[in-house]
């Protein structure tokens, strides 16, 4: 059987001098078995219309948005509004390293919120990640800052590399992505 492990302090040192993850502000932004990610520049906002549209995710279908700059300032979230996001750095996994994102704690604590879509495929190259945030809070908003420190990944190194048909490379939609991506056909 294969396994499958959870990569820590030196090892994550190590993918990071490989480049596998790149744009790092400084190596405090590695953890013990985790490296800090922060928010991009660019949040892809819902825009209302005047009445409800239809988002049909088999169809893969986007939602009414604009884009907002943090470049141009903090935004501030409101409650049970939803954003989509992205991280500064770029990631170029190898096709024996899977990873996941976790939102770090005092965001969560805050009333912040990801909607888990952040597992990463072995062969996920030149991307960022994209985020969906939520404000969970009912009469707060939430400060969104450029560079941020928003959340945190997770590597595992797999026991066999992943076949080039099965990885991400030759199956995924967004690689390449070095922005926020919404759903792509």
């Amino acid at each position: 059987p294969t396994t499958m492990s959870l990569l820590s302090y030196l090892d994550l040192c190590d993918l990071v001098d490989q480049g596998v993850i790149t744009g790092l502000e400084d190596t405090d932004q590695i953890n013990a078995s985790s490296i800090d990610v922060r928010l991009g520049d660019i949040l892809v906002v819902e825009q209302p219309n005047d009445r409800y549209g239809i988002v049909d995710p088999h169809k893969r279908t986007n939602f009414a948005s604009r884009r907002v700059n943090l470049a141009e300032g903090p935004y501030l979230l409101a409650p049970g509004q939803f954003v989509l996001a992205s991280t500064v750095e770029i990631f170029h996994l190898p096709m024996d390293i899977s990873a996941d994102f976790i939102l770090k704690s005092s965001g969560a604590r805050s009333g912040l919120t990801n909607a888990l879509a952040g597992h990463c495929d072995p062969g996920w190259n030149g991307s960022s990640l994209t985020l969906e945030l939520k404000n969970y809070l009912e009469h707060n908003y939430i400060q969104l800052t450029r560079g941020m420190r928003i959340g945190q990944m997770r590597f595992h190194r797999h026991g066999v590399a992943v076949p080039g048909d099965r990885s991400y490379a030759a199956r995924g939609r967004y690689n390449g992505d070095k922005q926020v991506s919404e759903v792509k056909p």
